[in-house]
């Protein structure tokens, strides 16, 4: 059984403005990212390796949310893919339909509730 031509249309638009949104934002420029934003570079103190400590890390969050934003549109451009070749919405483990709530949810989800709660017990 396969999904609609409406819901198929529906979860490309879903997708799309997900994507869209996520392009918007530049992540490394919105968040800050820079060899410039260092706490040295913003007061008349002298350097202190505890500010270092805080810029280093304040920056890795900065680069974990972009990276985290880069696979979700990965993902995404990989759902536009299987709207496309007619896979959207099938599990790929048990081959069954994604229920359309899981889809509005995770919209570029792969498993089913089914499938993705066995993986997750692994």
């Amino acid at each position: 059984m396969a999904m609609s031509k409406e819901d198929l249309k529906y979860f490309e638009n879903l997708i799309n403005d997900k994507k869209n949104e996520l392009l918007k934002e530049d992540p490394l420029r919105k968040r800050g990212i820079s060899g410039q934003d260092s706490v040295e570079d913003h007061t008349p103190y002298s350097f202190h390796m505890a500010d270092q400590g805080t810029d280093n890390m304040e920056r890795e969050k900065k680069y974990f949310f972009a990276t985290r934003e880069g696979k979700l549109l990965d993902y995404l451009e990989r759902a536009l893919e299987r709207i496309k070749d007619g896979t959207y919405g099938h599990c790929r483990s048990c081959g069954e339909l994604i229920h359309l709530e899981r889809l509005k949810a995770v919209p570029h989800a792969t498993l089913c509730i089914q499938c993705k709660s066995k993986q997750e017990k692994i």
